[in-house]
């Protein structure tokens, strides 16, 4: 049977995307039938063991390993054994893939399952974290670490451009005006003359980090100036351009390892000397 246990959304990415189907769910004692995607599948194995036949040989991705399903490939799912397995699935089309990477062979990895510690915590991302977050930029973030990661471990070359410092500071300035309201690769790429995807490579050579990240970091410490003058953690969060308390606490506790409440205990003991 399939347990209660499912929950399915569409968002809506960017304006030029099409919406991605992602799905959390658990299995116990059924089966899915031989089938195809004309997307690729990533799916994180969250507990139990996923088997299935893929490009003629069984596999098995167990928890923390990471499927990655290449568009058109027949293949099935079923439970190793009774106790059933938990996974959450992503379905990205192959055109968001070819919109970062710029054209060229579609990326395959073998055999279906991974362990490279790069591409699971890009699926991860794309598949956990972005769950139910409505945020064009969390998308484009995490669909280009999940491009670029799948381009990896598919062992395929990536072209090395000069990274264009010119465009990265226009768009770390614009970034800074816009904390509040936030800013999507497109607006980047209409204030700087570059190219969107490049433009995020050549971000993270410079800057260390992706341009959603940097806004995110922004975001927090504005975050932190509101609540150290009083504010409420509602309106802090509200004021720094998060699009609900919830939002905050995560994206807070992943930029500073504690969450808000927490945070805002210690910097009372905290002494700053420039």
């Amino acid at each position: 049977m399939m347990s209660a246990a499912h929950s399915l959304n569409s968002s809506q990415p960017v304006d030029s995307f099409e919406p991605i189907e992602r799905v959390i769910n658990r299995l116990v004692g059924t089966a899915f039938s031989p089938h195809r995607h004309d997307t690729y599948t990533i799916a994180v194995t969250m507990a139990g063991v996923q088997t299935f036949n893929y490009r003629g040989e069984i596999r098995r991705s167990l928890p923390g390993q990471v499927l990655i399903l290449h568009p058109d490939e027949l293949h099935d799912g079923h439970c190793h054994d009774e106790t059933g397995f938990s996974y959450g699935a992503a379905y990205v089309p192959p055109t968001h893939v070819q919109a970062v990477l710029g054209g060229g062979e579609l990326p395959f990895v073998d055999n279906g399952v991974s362990t490279n510690p790069a591409l699971i915590a890009a699926a991860f991302n794309m598949v956990i974290d972005r769950e139910g977050v409505e945020d064009p930029g969390a998308y484009e973030d995490a669909l280009y670490d999940l491009a670029h990661a799948m381009n990896d471990a598919a062992g395929r070359a990536t072209t090395v451009r000069i990274a264009n410092q010119t465009a990265v500071m226009m768009a770390r300035e614009f970034l800074e005006t816009a904390v509040v309201l936030g800013a999507r690769l497109d607006e980047l790429e209409q204030v700087t003359g570059c190219d969107r995807w490049q433009l995020s490579r050549d971000f993270r050579a410079l800057l260390g980090t992706s341009p959603y990240r940097y806004l995110q970091h922004r975001r927090v410490d504005l975050a932190k100036r509101l609540l150290r003058e009083g504010a409420t953690l509602a309106d802090a969060a509200h004021g720094a351009g998060f699009a609900d308390q919830s939002h905050f606490g995560r994206t807070f506790r992943k930029a500073v390892g504690l969450t808000p409440k927490e945070w805002l205990r210690s910097d009372m003991f905290r002494t700053i000397i420039l």
